[in-house]
């Protein structure tokens, strides 16, 4: 087994010797003016990723996972005299409307099955019933499966009928094509340990700068939560760089490091390329010995490809075995856990690590890779 343990899962990551020694680059204080001056620098940073962001939107970090950006989007932007259209093929697009209806948030639900994409005329039909909804949340990559939703083509949709676009890019920021006012998006929630290939810890919202004023003008208006509206934190950060509560200093320093090292291969294009060449690799080898993907390529995002177990194969024999070899991967979920297993394609994984994984799961599931 090699020292490294390389995670195939979708987050968190196996980092670059690079950002795992950031988090060892000090200890600050939160209070102190070296650390507003690193969080006015992320959050430019976060917003540069996409060029087609820079101008027009900023960003607000937080202290947790990638759901609780998406909660915090939520709380935040969906509002409370209007309704919220939840569009969801998977785990995550039925969690937003959980999450909504938790903060007593006006939503319906677009319900798809789990491995179809979304039905646009069905939802508009949906719209057209419904003339009370003035938002749209959906998510972009449906990791439950692998799907890169057709978010082009919703948030032209929301465009055309005057409706903002709340987006849970959690699994594809950095790595799958966003853009702003043509998809009418009106804020994004992500995180710093997936595609971007920071550590754990730290997540993000960004929202058209107009929306921030707007939210950050109701001040101490009584909201539905505390910890998660993020008002304030628009307002602090963006005032003198603090925080209303305490932001995770070395988790800040990886994603610093990690924005350099995106930024130095090509930023998220050539992120995205690579994610495609290591998803085509490993599906080659599995398709050579009979191993179906569950959904289509075109279909699927760079960051993550859902499989078939073969007839006879359980997941727990695939997982057992090339976790003793170094590599975790992932289970399906819901009724989807009996029939999948899942591979990220995020993360500090070598050629020689992709050849050895390639090896590895011909021999457990009797694939036999051809020579190219």
């Amino acid at each position: 087994m090699s020292n490294r343990l390389i995670l195939l899962n979708p987050g968190p990551v196996t980092l670059t010797d690079r950002v795992r020694a950031a988090l060892t680059a000090g200890d600050w204080c939160h209070r102190e003016p070296e650390f507003a001056t690193l969080t006015r620098g992320l959050n430019a940073r976060l917003a540069a990723v996409y060029p087609v962001l820079a101008r027009g939107y900023r960003a607000v970090l937080l202290a947790g996972s990638g759901t609780a950006a998406v909660e915090a989007m939520l709380v935040s932007f969906a509002p409370a005299d209007r309704g919220t259209l939840v569009v969801a093929n998977g785990v995550y697009g039925e969690r937003m409307a959980r999450m909504l209806a938790a903060h007593g948030r006006p939503c319906s639900l677009a319900r798809f099955d789990w491995t179809a994409p979304v039905d646009l005329a069905a939802l508009e039909a949906q719209l057209a019933a419904d003339p009370g909804i003035s938002h749209v949340a959906v998510v972009h990559h449906e990791t439950t499966t692998g799907r890169l939703n057709d978010v082009a083509a919703l948030g032209r949709l929301c465009k055309s009928r005057g409706l903002t676009l709340l987006l849970d890019a959690v699994s594809s920021f950095g790595a799958e094509e966003l853009a702003g006012d043509d998809w009418n998006l009106g804020a994004i929630a992500a995180t710093a340990n997936k595609c971007l290939h920071g550590a754990p810890g730290l997540s993000f919202v960004l929202a058209p700068v107009p929306a921030w004023e707007q939210l950050a003008a109701t001040g101490d208006e009584p909201a539905a939560s505390v910890y998660l509206h993020l008002g304030r934190y628009y307002q602090t950060q963006h005032g003198d760089g603090f925080s209303p509560f305490t932001l995770p200093v070395q988790i800040a320093f990886a994603l610093d490091a990690a924005l350099d090292e995106l930024a130095a291969a090509g930023g998220w294009p050539a992120r995205r390329a690579l994610y495609r060449e290591r998803a085509e690799r490993i599906r080659h080898a599995l398709a050579a010995g009979g191993v179906r993907s569950l959904l289509a390529v075109d279909d699927s995002s760079a960051v993550l490809r859902a499989y078939r177990l073969p007839e006879g194969r359980t997941y727990a024999v695939l997982h057992d075995a090339l976790k003793a070899a170094g590599f975790v991967i992932y289970a399906g979920q819901g009724d989807l856990g009996r029939e999948i297993f899942r591979i990220a394609h995020m993360g500090d994984i070598r050629p020689a690590d992709l050849d050895r994984l390639c090896s590895l799961l011909q021999g457990i599931l009797g694939t036999a890779e051809p020579a190219p």
